[in-house]
């Protein structure tokens, strides 16, 4: 089985952690390749990168010519562009969002985000309320850490620990990981929160394999139906 990981930014380092994680959950027999946009915000971080993020996901995708693969993990939190992959794409398409918060959801009756900025608060909590488990999101905290500023491990334990009390105490019995940058943190803090820490990127691998084994796809009966055939200029000498 061969999974994709999409990097929603344009920083090699973070696709390379992403990847690490990613493997690391992955099954055996399981391929695991990471693809960075060539394209886009060097970090997603509010409305604006997010919605550039999609764009340049999509384009990666559909320009993609290495080897095919069975599922596309989507290892942007919060971010858009999920709908349109699962159009663009004839795989199960997994996005860590849903996944972090749909596999929190069998662990506890509701779960805490812990995220980047503050400013990512609201367009997580959408992404939730869109994929149907925003209802058990009990509280969606910043660390007041930029992504680009997750490389320091121990400053970005700390404010991940802090962040996460206030959710705890805001009713959550599962905390999630916010961004894919924080993928591995849940080993370091776990123990120490006494709750349950789901990583999403391993979420969202274990998802993709298990909809890969039992045979699913994306429905084309509504919604999400591939594209009108008609002509997209994707920008200059991308049509």
């Amino acid at each position: 089985m061969r999974i994709v990981v999409t990097n929603c930014n344009t920083t090699q380092e973070m696709t390379a952690e992403i990847v690490r994680g990613a493997r690391a959950a992955a099954g055996q027999g399981t391929t695991v390749t990471g693809l960075t946009p060539a394209w886009g915000p060097e970090s997603a971080e509010g409305w604006l990168d997010s919605y550039l993020s999609a764009a340049a996901v999509l384009d990666t995708l559909r320009t993609h010519d290495g080897p095919p693969y069975d599922a596309v993990v989507m290892a942007g939190f919060g971010e858009h562009g999920r709908e349109g992959v699962r159009e663009l794409v004839d795989v199960p398409v997994v996005d860590i969002t849903e996944a972090a918060a749909h596999l929190a959801c069998l662990l506890g009756r509701r779960y805490g985000v812990v995220t980047t900025l503050e400013r990512s608060r609201g367009q997580i909590e959408d992404s939730l309320e869109l994929a149907g488990v925003g209802r058990n999101c009990a509280a969606v905290v910043g660390t007041g850490l930029g992504v680009l500023d997750l490389g320091d491990t121990d400053q970005t334990q700390a404010a991940f620990l802090a962040a996460a009390e206030r959710a705890r105490d805001a009713g959550a019995e599962v905390l999630v990981l916010g961004c894919a940058g924080m993928t591995g943190l849940q080993r370091a803090v776990g123990e120490k929160l006494g709750l349950p820490v789901v990583d999403g990127v391993a979420a969202a691998v274990k998802l993709a394999e298990a909809l890969v084994t039992m045979g699913l796809r994306t429905s084309r009966a509504g919604s999400l139906a591939k594209p009108v055939p008609k002509r997209r200029t994707w920008g200059a000498g991308r049509d």
